[in-house]
């Protein structure tokens, strides 16, 4: 595997790891404000963000690279209202998408086949990440300071299953 794919495959890795911190964190916030559905769906999102990395570090590890790990950069702890939230994830997930789409292109540059192919799943991966932070963050907006409803929606974000 060439040094500088493995290096940005690392760089990505981290990525995935800070965004399963970050999501945890606003699990956290989210059960501090009473909102248990919310904070369910953070955690499984969490977990999805951890696969992404194993994801990345198999990949490595198949073509004869080397995984490093480094810090994870501590995430905040306080986050606002769920609309607060979920701009912050939509936002985040765009943030990914980009690094993604940065990574496929030095991929393509280094005529890395194997990472190209590899990489397209994550772009996928990132077009739905998008879809549903960005669905989701419109139902809050159209819910507004409608107590009654965001217990409602609480309830129905709190059946996601993990898949």
């Amino acid at each position: 595997m060439n040094e500088q794919i493995n290096k940005a495959l690392n760089e990505q890795i981290n990525a995935e790891l800070y965004s399963a911190y970050m999501y945890l964190g606003m699990a956290t916030h989210l059960d501090a404000e009473s909102l248990p559905g919310f904070a369910h769906w953070m955690k499984l999102q969490a977990r999805e963000e951890v696969e992404h990395a194993l994801r990345l570090m198999d990949h490595i590890a198949d073509r004869g690279g080397r995984v490093e790990l480094a810090a994870i950069e501590q995430p905040p702890s306080q986050y606002g209202t769920p609309q607060d939230v979920f701009e912050k994830s939509l936002a985040h997930e765009q943030e990914v998408t980009r690094l993604i789409h940065q990574l496929y292109a030095l991929a393509v540059e280094q005529k890395d086949y194997p990472a190209q192919i590899m990489l397209q799943w994550f772009i996928d991966e990132q077009v739905e990440e998008e879809k549903t932070a960005g669905e989701i963050l419109d139902t809050l907006r159209r819910i507004g300071d409608r107590g009654h409803v965001l217990v409602s929606f609480d309830r129905q974000l709190g059946s996601r299953q993990a898949g």
